[in-house]
């Protein structure tokens, strides 16, 4: 009850953690923004974590990127800290380790002045550290994320990696994963340092910003021709390898791969989309000015049924050519979006998501159409269960979750657009429950049939009445129209 009062009240909400209790606030943070989804007004959630251990699999970290929420977490992660590494481990291969390290860590935090709380042999440190290191190494050597075990632990969000000359933030998982073991690769197995940076996070925190501020400059006192190169040497001298012959090349290699040299930054890609979205306006218009066509005919169709029902014209195929064309820009759109390649807010940009509701509402009715005409309904079932697009789906959630609330009004004319995008999809499985209600034999069947029917004969209706429906869905030869006649006729011959 606390914790949804804060959510109701706070317009931001900053979770952080230590070790263990960094996997708590991730947790938490996780929780935070699931339940986003019941709030009309939900606080921005931020998530920083110190040390954490890895918390999921690669499944989690697509999952993360695919509902923007990656850009919410950032993990701060000391050069030689173990702890963030640890469970690239099998853990059944680790439990003795595990213990003395547990151990360890528990006795450091009680002591007092950071004093050691237990002797540690040489030897026990050196197999702890190579006990890691083998398993990070491992992992790291991964270039393909496909290939990776599905139970294995994987980053998830933004690194803050730090070292004793700065710090550099990743957000590339594997490039994370690659740094996080050339890093701790130039640490000295008895020196215990892989202990000790577990219990330093505070003077981290005290020392970073002063770093950044004053000790910023080239090592090797050149300063590269382009500005790409100069964020590239100042990064890798911020990871404090620079100077490490044996990794630095490497180092620098992962850096540009965690830069993507070659592909545009999330902002510029979202002004690309911008460019692109109203080059295509044209086709647009195009099916608008079908739509109005198809309204207006004597035949009295309307849209949805006189593209299902189209013949090989000119101007059928056309609109079916700018359909298609729509539908792959916008799936362009989904798959930056799960590449992680636009901007985290992108689903919060109203210029996206009045565009993308504007397309579902235009466009969906005339996927619903092509679905029911090539038969797809025979082969993989009815289209809301088994045939909607996944960027329909995605733009119904950006809808219903927009930050702008519109104010309800009573409709005096028809809406230009049905404002259930789904409704012929509904229309279509209403059909045939009505085909099925006059071959059932079975008395409880065919009332469970009739109560399914009077169901969505409330659901039309209402919308009907709000003038929520485009004119087509009353055309007279409408798909829903006949519809209803066979309605009445079916209930006429139950009732004789």
């Amino acid at each position: 009850m606390q914790m949804k009062t804060l959510l109701e009240k706070s317009k931001s909400i900053v979770i952080t953690g230590h070790s263990v209790g960094g996997a708590l606030a991730s947790l938490t943070a996780l929780w935070l923004l699931s339940y986003h989804q019941t709030i009309p007004t939900p606080p921005k959630v931020l998530c920083i974590t110190f040390g954490s251990p890895l918390l999921g699999n690669k499944s989690l970290s697509k999952s993360l990127l695919r509902q923007r929420w990656a850009g919410n977490f950032c993990h701060v992660v000391l050069k030689h800290d173990i702890v963030p590494r640890l469970l690239f481990a099998p853990l059944d291969s680790m439990e003795s380790h595990l213990h003395f390290f547990l151990q360890y860590i528990q006795l450091s935090m009680i002591s007092q002045f950071n004093q050691l709380p237990l002797h540690v042999s040489q030897e026990m440190k050196s197999q702890l550290f190579s006990f890691a290191l083998a398993y990070t190494e491992a992992v790291a050597k991964v270039t393909n994320e496909n290939s990776v075990a599905p139970g294995l632990f994987w980053p998830f969000g933004s690194y803050l990696l730090c070292s004793e000359d700065g710090a550099i933030c990743v957000d590339n998982s594997v490039s994370v994963i690659k740094l996080l073991h050339l890093m701790m690769a130039t640490g000295d197995p008895c020196s215990g340092s892989y202990l000790e940076d577990h219990l330093r996070y505070g003077s981290c925190v005290d020392k970073l910003t002063f770093q950044v501020l004053m000790n910023k400059g080239f090592i090797q006192g050149d300063v590269p021709m382009s500005s790409y190169e100069a964020g590239l040497a100042l990064s890798l001298e911020s990871s404090g390898l620079a100077n490490q012959e044996t990794v630095s090349g490497q180092a620098k290699d992962c850096l540009k791969a965690a830069k993507q040299i070659g592909v545009a930054p999330p902002n510029l890609n979202s002004a690309r989309l911008a460019i692109t979205l109203a080059k295509i306006t044209p086709h647009r218009a195009q099916i608008e000015w079908y739509k109005t066509c198809c309204d207006k005919s004597d035949d009295q169709l309307g849209y949805y049924d006189s593209f299902k029902q189209r013949q090989a014209s000119k101007r059928d195929n056309q609109v079916n050519m700018f359909r298609i064309k729509l539908a792959n820009f916008w799936d362009s759109v989904i798959t930056k979006i799960d590449n992680n390649q636009l901007p985290h807010d992108f689903h919060k940009r109203w210029k996206f998501i009045n565009a993308a509701h504007f397309y579902q509402l235009l466009v969906e009715p005339l996927d619903i159409a092509e679905y029911y005409r090539s038969g797809e309904q025979y082969r993989k079932g009815h289209y809301l269960r088994n045939g909607r697009e996944r960027r329909h789906e995605i733009f119904s959630k950006w809808w219903k979750e927009k930050d702008v609330v519109e104010e309800e009004s009573k409709r005096s004319k028809f809406a230009s657009l049905t404002q259930d995008s789904c409704f012929w999809a509904r229309v279509e499985e209403a059909r045939e429950l009505v085909e099925k209600v006059r071959t059932e034999r079975d008395l409880r069947n065919v009332a469970l049939l009739w109560e399914d029917i009077e169901e969505f004969e409330r659901y039309a209706r209402e919308m009907i009445e709000n003038m929520e429906v485009s004119c087509d869905v009353i055309a007279s030869n409408s798909s829903y129209s006949l519809w209803e006649k066979q309605v009445r006729l079916l209930r006429s011959q139950v009732h004789s």
